[in-house]
């Protein structure tokens, strides 16, 4: 008696090509939507403001997660922008900078189907420092400058 191969597609065996067809191309279809999902950004813009919270969070997907505090004129309720970063030098910047005024370049992407991505939908990309405080159209502050180094004390004549 002859065996028969399962690849042959004859008889209850020939089953497993179609379903192995249809595994390829479900594979493929998640692959694409994945693909598109992470290129494509819905939109694109900079937030200005102090940040307020920044912290690495996730249980299995680590990323960096924060909170970007906007005040639109003093003495107004603040508005919270929050977002995700995924590049480890892009936050090490927003930490370096933290308590300082910043203006922060995101993507904000559509679609992921997970928190492992991230907890919210904007994707910070870029990091600068803001030297002015806008108070009200074409009226601007301009931020304290840093103090200057002290300078060494001063030791009395003919001291050494």
């Amino acid at each position: 008696m002859r065996k028969r191969s399962i690849w042959k597609g004859t008889g209850q065996s020939g089953a497993v090509i179609p379903i192995l067809i249809g595994l390829v191309i479900a594979i493929a279809l998640v692959v694409g939507y994945f693909f598109v999902v992470l290129s494509w950004n819905y939109s694109t813009g900079e937030r200005a403001g102090w940040v307020q919270k920044f912290s690495k969070k996730g249980w299995l997907c680590k990323t960096w997660e924060g909170e970007l505090a906007l005040v639109t004129m003093p003495g107004t309720m603040q508005e919270k922008f929050l977002f995700t970063v995924w590049d480890d030098a892009v936050a090490e910047l927003i930490n370096r900078h933290m308590g300082k005024r910043v203006s922060l370049h995101y993507e904000e992407k559509v679609g992921l189907p997970t928190t492992c991505f991230g907890e919210t939908r904007h994707y910070v990309t870029g990091v600068k420092i803001v030297e002015d405080i806008p108070l009200a159209p074409g009226i601007v502050v301009p931020a304290p400058a840093q103090p200057a180094p002290a300078a060494p004390p001063l030791q009395p004549p003919g001291a050494k």
